[in-house]
């Protein structure tokens, strides 16, 4: 009797069908994480108009019962929101600007320019990324509080300045400039362009999606921040909006919480129309910062 040594079919997958599997388990990916990042913010807006009673009742309901769109006014009228907006407007394009023209002017010199211990600036700026921000709070408060004889306290000097300077700004746009091609700043220097004509006219232009991409982080930084102009202002008139919020919480537990999501709202809304303007700079920006190091 013949005995048949071939070995035993093997399940076969084809290229296609593998290769849909991978889209399949791609797309399942992905509705998962847009599920765990939208759900909280889906939360938030429809809690902007229901009442405290839909927001404790358990099992959470999803849709209110009863839409109370006042909450957008009571929140609006219930703190001096209108200043804290004008606020926060000043102290984030403060900062921004004076963030992005620190941050551009270094990495132009550690990128481009030739000069003694350029290597070890640039090693001590980015030992600096090691330093919690929270460190240098006391000293800068200090500084602030005394500077050449004034108190710049509850001013939009002392909420910007002590963030002016930026490691990591500098450390994002001198890997985007050094990606940039060469050729093109060697042909402006033949024709006589300086470093000030160098950086406007060829390195920014080419270098726009990264420094976009870099003022859309520090703006949301700014807007976002908490603590400094917490601790640097101590009257309502100099307050942003991330501060302001504060005055919406009742010391007592008794916090109305749709009137505290629409405050909320308030300070979101800005933030989303930005991104969405700029989201087309933002993958590009941030995967030329990784091509050279």
């Amino acid at each position: 009797m013949a005995v048949d040594i071939r070995p035993a079919a093997t399940p076969f997958i084809s290229y296609q069908n593998r290769a849909r599997l991978l889209r399949l388990a791609g797309y399942a990916g992905l509705v998962l994480l847009v599920t765990a990042i939208g759900a909280p913010l889906y939360w938030m807006i429809t809690a902007t108009i229901k009442s405290n009673a839909d927001i404790y009742t358990f099992p959470p309901i999803w849709l209110p019962t009863s839409p109370e769109w006042s909450n957008f006014t009571e929140a609006w009228n219930a703190a001096p929101f209108g200043r804290f907006y004008l606020n926060s407007i000043i102290i984030t394009v403060a900062g921004t600007g004076l963030e992005l023209i620190n941050a551009t002017l270094t990495a132009y010199a550690l990128a481009f320019l030739k000069f003694p211990l350029k290597n070890l600036i640039f090693i001590v700026i980015l030992a600096t990324l090691m330093i919690p921000p929270q460190i240098a709070i006391i000293p800068n408060y200090l500084t602030i509080s005394d500077v050449l004889g004034q108190n710049w306290i509850n001013t939009y000097q002392g909420i910007v300045l002590p963030g002016a300077a930026v490691a990591f700004g500098t450390f994002m746009l001198r890997q985007g400039f050094l990606g940039l091609p060469r050729e093109v700043l060697d042909a402006a220097k033949v024709d006589g362009a300086n470093h000030l004509r160098l950086l406007w006219d060829i390195v920014m232009p080419m270098a726009k999606p990264i420094i976009v991409t870099f003022a859309l982080i520090s703006m949301v930084a700014k807007w976002n921040d908490y603590l400094w102009p917490l601790i640097v202002t101590d009257e309502a008139r100099m307050r942003p909006l991330a501060v302001g919020m504060s005055y919406l919480h009742d010391p007592e537990g008794n916090t109305d919480w749709g009137l505290v999501m629409a405050a909320a709202f308030f300070v979101i809304a800005p933030l989303v129309a930005v991104y969405i303007f700029a989201q087309r700079y933002i993958i590009e920006g941030i995967a030329a910062g990784a091509t050279k190091g």
